[in-house]
């Protein structure tokens, strides 16, 4: 039997410039950046990653920041919507905060019994809260948010996709995720018992909808919590027995990954929690400097020269 996954390690957007995805996610949602590091494949530009205090596995949003990158298009085979959890009673003082700081397409619906706020960022990211009794990992941090307002971590994500039993199978017999719940053509499955954070993925099955077009506001790919490397090179192991393309295993400072694209298109990960953003800063340091792989060490200063200079926002009062 596979070793069930965890959660949602990370989700990985595209954004259209760093200091403006800066501003929204510190600013707005009141985010802490836990992590400034460059795109592995594009060092001159960077991938930022924001989080709860200590930039914990299941809270951690990243972005490439593209400047001037062009809108991207909505679809099949990609995350629809990443879905924040809040403090239980917060989410009217949520729904207030981000009218009056203009943010777009505020929205309020109803899913599972359970009241969701859906809004975007300026670059059409779709983004949800949802409340949770669950507290996470979330510690203030200064600049953030009282307690009683602070996003604690994921809530979930939803995938839109085209084959709905496929990408299910995948997710139950891989990832060992179990089917929870149905509501219209949304398939709730849950890691674990569901309860706990970033334990939610929601699969809305649209088989005619076109495939989504990487741009600014489209999500590049979901990751999966693993235990250790050993978790990992089972899965990778398992995924390949069934015929899935999955990558060799990826050092990305913080975690280690394997990448495969399943049955819908959508692009998963599979990350380690270990060794930890900790690894490279203080608790109270994180996000604060510039932290290159080491095969980039070597040219910092060019790299550096090329990157736009940013300006850590403060939380705004809304």
């Amino acid at each position: 039997m596979t070793t069930p996954t965890t959660g949602i390690h990370h989700i990985t957007a595209v954004a259209s410039g760093p200091q403006r995805n800066l501003d929204f996610y510190v600013g707005v949602l009141g985010l802490r950046l836990a992590k400034t590091t460059v795109n592995f494949d594009d060092p001159a530009t960077y991938h930022l990653y924001f989080g709860d205090a200590a930039g914990s596995p299941g809270t951690i949003l990243t972005f490439f920041p593209w400047p001037g990158a062009k809108r991207g298009k909505h679809g099949s085979g990609a995350v629809n919507a990443t879905a924040f959890a809040v403090p239980v009673g917060s989410l009217d003082s949520w729904n207030k905060r981000l009218g009056a700081l203009g943010v777009k397409n505020i929205t309020k619906s109803t899913r599972f019994g359970q009241s969701v706020l859906q809004f975007e960022d300026h670059d059409g990211t779709r983004l949800e809260l949802l409340e949770h009794a669950g507290k996470g990992n979330a510690a203030t941090y200064e600049g953030s948010l009282a307690p009683g307002m602070a996003i604690t971590g994921f809530h979930s994500a939803t995938l839109t996709v085209r084959d709905l039993d496929g990408t299910m199978r995948m997710m139950k017999d891989h990832l060992g995720m179990k089917v929870a719940a149905n509501e219209g053509n949304r398939t709730r499955l849950i890691a674990g018992d569901g309860t706990g954070l970033a334990s939610i993925v929601d699969l809305l099955h649209e088989p005619q909808t076109p495939i989504a077009h990487l741009g600014a506001g489209i999500v590049h790919h979901i990751a999966m919590r693993v235990n250790d490397d050993a978790h990992q090179l089972e899965l990778q192991e398992k995924l390949m027995d069934a015929g899935f393309g999955v990558t060799d295993v990826r050092e990305r400072m913080y975690f280690r990954s394997v990448y495969y694209r399943e049955r819908s298109g959508v692009l998963f990960e599979l990350a380690t929690d270990s060794p930890g953003f900790l690894i490279d800063e203080t608790p109270e340091s994180l996000g604060s400097k510039l932290k290159l792989p080491p095969q980039y060490e070597g040219i910092r200063s060019q790299i550096e020269a090329k990157l736009p200079k940013l300006e850590l926002p403060q939380v705004r009062e809304g």
